[in-house]
């Protein structure tokens, strides 16, 4: 059955628009178009109806309804091999309509404003281009529907080498519509939700999730070599994230470095007072605190000045030329921090390979979720913020906290204990750590049974020229399940322990710090990370 053939053309985004019309015009289909893609069309002298001319039916409510009519969706859903369907089209006065070329209303970079409104936001949620793509992707074994410029080459050389799309390539462009739609759907139902977040709403129980990413970068390789991998970005990703980062220098970054990074800004956030961080496969190294960024970096170095080779520093204040000479001595992969000093970038950027990193310290996300996948499905679960930590002062110990033994920690002791808590939180499981009120001098990460992580925190401790045993402190993210971990500490030297209590023989480990003078807080909340 031979019938004329029509394309649909309405863009928001006018790139290879001219092209595109010209090999359809070529192959004598009638162009048809709305508002502003007919005009262009129209100045650029071809010849094309208006959908309203075709429908009978005028473009009303400020554009808001112009393709959402029977003869329009009757043209792109109707099976021109059934009779049926024909003889509904010819009672109708439907036209078959065999190309679109749709765009959809820039939600994205609207919502991305600073400015932006709601109403803003509102106005630019595209009703009638998803519900015509997904029409014309559903009838794809007849109809050619394009919504990515980065198509259009493509689609007119098929033009022009067979007269039409091949079905092959019908069902790609189809696919490739209910990807773009479930995006841009996502995208404006995670904006409403967060303004629904922001305004206060009560919310509803849903049982499934839908999450979208964009900004796509391809990595050099995954984890290891032989494995491919792309970064994906939250559109409107924290500022205070590895996605909302701004890379001032050095080359690309790897898979590793994106969740290396990604650890030390979580762990530089604990702190309000000036810090550094060393991160080495998703766990600290070293750790520390001081009057001075500088002072803070110092301490973290000497913490671990052997695993901070080839590793990531974060720290929470600016890069000064005083700091960016000490770490110009060091072999870094990544320096993070919330801004760089002129003499700073002079300095670091003589090393062509150093990643320079910006990341806005002082943004908290504290309702954020984060996910993890798993075969076949996704983990979600709130972030480990919790409030039995102190972040800008310790004036007094937290409610939570309970002093079990008879000594009492000293001030200096709780605050140590509080400061080696917020890093235990983000060492692997088991983790000990090992310090004192101002840096880690031993970290026992992901070990199997927590003595053996006890184990080798106390052992690099006893190593650090740094270490003073009658300020030693000890930080567990879990219960201690035996004595065993007391009583080694002990024999290393530590005088107070913060763990979260919880095991069905919390009261061996409070009779063995007893037995031996020493302190132990239990806090209420685990810090496992896995």
């Amino acid at each position: 059955m031979t019938y004329k053939k029509y394309a649909l053309l309405s863009v928001s985004d006018k790139t290879g628009l001219e092209q595109v019309a010209s090999a359809l015009v070529e192959q004598g289909v009638q162009l048809l178009s709305t508002g502003g893609t007919f005009e262009y069309l129209e100045k650029a002298g071809f010849a094309v109806d208006t959908v309203d001319s075709y429908t009978g039916f005028p473009e009303m409510m400020d554009g808001r309804v112009k393709t959402l009519h029977p003869k329009v969706h009757g043209g792109l859903l109707a099976n021109m091999d059934n009779a049926l369907h024909h003889h509904q089209m010819s009672e109708q006065g439907i036209t078959a309509i065999d190309y679109v070329i749709v765009n959809l209303y820039p939600f994205k970079e609207t919502i991305l404003k600073a400015d932006v409104t709601l109403e803003d936001a509102i106005e630019n949620i595209d009703i009638g281009g998803p519900t015509m793509l997904r029409s014309s992707a559903k009838n794809y074994r007849r109809v050619s529907v394009v919504t990515d410029p980065a198509d259009y080459p493509a689609f007119i050389s098929q033009l022009n080498d067979h007269g039409a799309t091949t079905p092959a390539y019908r069902f790609y462009l189809a696919t490739k519509v209910f990807e773009l739609t479930s995006h841009y759907d996502t995208l404006i139902s995670q904006y409403m939700a967060q303004q629904r977040e922001a305004l206060g709403e009560m919310e509803q129980p849903w049982n499934h999730v839908t999450k979208t990413y964009g900004e796509e970068t391809v990595l050099r390789y995954g984890e290891n070599g032989h494995q491919k991998a792309s970064f994906y970005k939250e559109v409107k990703a924290p500022m205070a994230s590895i996605a909302g980062a701004k890379q001032l220098h050095g080359k690309e970054l790897s898979f590793n470095n994106i969740k290396d990074a990604d650890a030390a800004i979580k762990i530089i956030q604990e702190f309000s007072e000036p810090a550094a961080v060393a991160v080495k496969h998703m766990n600290p190294c070293g750790v520390a605190i001081g009057s001075s960024v500088e002072e803070a970096f110092d301490r973290c170095y000497s913490a671990d000045s052997i695993s901070i080779f080839g590793g990531i520093v974060a720290v929470n204040d600016a890069v000064t030329r005083e700091l960016a000479e000490k770490l110009y001595g060091i072999f870094l992969e990544i320096i993070i921090a919330p801004a760089f000093d002129e003499d700073a970038l002079t300095i670091l950027t003589k090393k062509k390979n150093l990643r320079l990193l910006i990341v806005d310290m002082a943004e908290q996300t504290k309702d954020e979720k984060e996910s993890v996948t798993v075969s076949g499905g996704l983990l979600i679960q709130d972030v480990d913020h919790s409030d039995e930590l102190v972040r800008d002062s310790f004036d007094e110990i937290p409610e939570a906290w309970e002093i079990v033994t008879q000594r009492q920690p000293s001030k200096a002791e709780e605050k140590g204990l509080n400061f080696l808590m917020k890093v235990a939180k983000h060492v692997k499981s088991n983790a000990i750590v090992i310090g004192n009120a101002y840096m880690t001098l031993g970290i026992g990460a992901g070990q199997m049974n927590r003595v053996g992580a006890a184990e080798i925190a106390l052992k690099q401790a006893k190593e650090n020229p740094l270490t003073k045993t009658d300020e030693l402190l000890m930080a567990s993210d879990a219960f201690f399940p035996m004595d065993d971990t007391v009583t080694l500490a002990h024999e290393y030297g530590v005088k107070a322990i913060i763990q979260p209590g919880g095991s069905i023989r919390d009261k061996d480990s409070v009779v063995a710090c007893d037995e031996r003078g020493m302190a132990m807080i239990q806090t209420g909340i685990r810090h496992f990370r896995h």
